[in-house]
């Protein structure tokens, strides 16, 4: 069966990579916040650069805050995407959709760790997953200040002073916090593992 894949409109800056990277795929991703054609997908990804506050903004303002916890389909937030599937964020103490437990924290500046995390880091699977099939110690690419501590979800975690999660997954709700649609083939592998599903 052919994906019918939909990009939820949360105002990101990525929307249109994202949809590069599933056109490299050959599948089409539109963008949408209509419940009907949200509904009739087979595969949801909530895509997100930017701020927490504003992206949960843009949820509620076209009403997919509360459409989104009612999906049944596979679900992959991408960044902020990622953050916004927790239950709340430092970033502009914000609440967000709470599908996973927990609080997605700033990240420590330390001698030799940056923050903003910018640039390529390699992924340690930490247990089997149809997702991450394929991906261990793969190199992948980042642009974040915030992150979800790892916990029962993460599958892949990954070290920039300290661990976070970097591939969470719980049922049908996943996240990368790393951008696949920059991620060369690893993020071209994580894609079609997603469609997979």
């Amino acid at each position: 069966m052919t994906p019918r894949l939909v990009l939820l409109d949360s105002g990101g800056a990525n929307l249109g990579s994202v949809q590069a990277a599933f056109a490299r795929l050959g599948v089409d991703a539109p963008v949408s916040s209509t419940a009907a054609t949200i509904r009739a997908a087979t595969h949801v990804i909530l895509p997100g650069v930017g701020a927490a506050a504003a992206a949960m903004s843009r949820l509620r303002e076209n009403g997919l805050d509360k459409l989104i916890p009612t999906l049944t389909q596979p679900l992959l937030g991408i960044c902020v995407g990622m953050q916004l599937l927790f239950e709340s964020s430092d970033e502009g103490d914000t609440e967000c959709l709470g599908l996973l437990p927990g609080r997605v924290a700033h990240l420590r500046a330390q001698p030799g760790v940056r923050v903003p995390h910018m640039g390529w880091n390699q992924l340690q699977t930490t247990r089997t997953h149809p997702l991450t099939e394929g991906l261990d110690a793969a190199w992948v690419y980042f642009v974040h200040s915030y992150a979800a501590p790892t916990a029962a979800a993460t599958v892949a975690d990954c070290t920039h002073g300290a661990a976070f999660s970097a591939v969470v997954a719980a049922d049908r709700v996943m996240g990368a916090q790393f951008h696949p649609e920059r991620s060369s083939g690893a993020g071209a592998r994580l894609l079609r593992n997603f469609l997979a599903l």
